[in-house]
């Protein structure tokens, strides 16, 4: 890899853009492609670098008599919980080790605490702030787990507004149901309504915080996996 391309690279994974480093198998040469681009870029090449990184996986492509070899690199995967409570716990842990950037969210700082959340990036911002300055994008999961309207209803109305592709509630159908009206009365459509995942992991039959953190991670990494664009 010549140094100016990996210059480019390094540039772009420190500001956390997402590119595909396309390399031809005959010559070795070498470019890079952002998700975002357009300029310059053939559009057979762009819509199979924008595939790789939606599947997170290499691929080639064949172009008349040469092969493309595309490696995607992708922004860091993130989870945003809103709620330090007991589930928050094995359910961060969980995560980090499935290659996600863990940011807790909860202005009770009693709850959010390094002694109870070591080395987890802690916000005790409202929820709608610590939102609106984390910028959920397409590589980010969301997931309220407060029970309480006045902090999961802003997190999700935010959520709700960004690009986040998994957006998750705790609570059963009954609390959702009135979460779902309350949010209606906000002004919140049932497009966007239908993107909440509540209750929030799949159905296992789990019952201590450590099952459902497994039943949340689980639903999560279905979405990234086999639906997410």
């Amino acid at each position: 890899m010549k140094r100016a391309v990996l210059d480019r690279l390094l540039e772009a994974w420190g500001e956390k853009r997402a590119v595909v480093l396309a390399t031809d198998l005959a010559s070795g040469a070498q470019q890079l492609i952002a998700a975002e681009s357009h300029a310059g870029v053939e559009p057979a090449l762009l819509e199979a670098a924008r595939a790789a990184l939606a599947r997170d996986a290499c691929q080639t492509l064949t172009q008349g008599d040469r092969e493309l070899f595309l490696e995607p690199f992708n922004a860091p995967l993130r989870l945003i919980l809103v709620g330090a409570v007991h589930i928050a716990q094995p359910l961060a842990a969980m995560a980090a080790l499935t290659g996600y950037d863990v940011v807790i969210v909860d202005p009770r700082q009693a709850f959010a605490s390094e002694a109870r959340f070591p080395g987890v990036a802690l916000s005790s911002d409202w929820p709608d702030q610590a939102l609106r300055a984390l910028a959920p994008d397409r590589r980010t999961a969301v997931v309220t787990l407060t029970h309480d309207p006045k902090l999961d209803d802003p997190a999700l109305q935010a959520a709700l507004a960004s690009e986040a592709f998994y957006v998750g509630a705790l609570g059963s159908q009954k609390t959702h149901a009135a979460r779902l009206a309350r949010l209606r009365r906000l002004g919140i459509d049932g497009a966007a309504l239908a993107r909440i995942h509540a209750p929030v992991g799949l159905a296992i039959g789990a019952r201590s915080p450590a099952e459902i953190a497994v039943s949340i991670l689980a639903e999560i990494t279905g979405r990234l996996r086999t639906v997410a664009p």
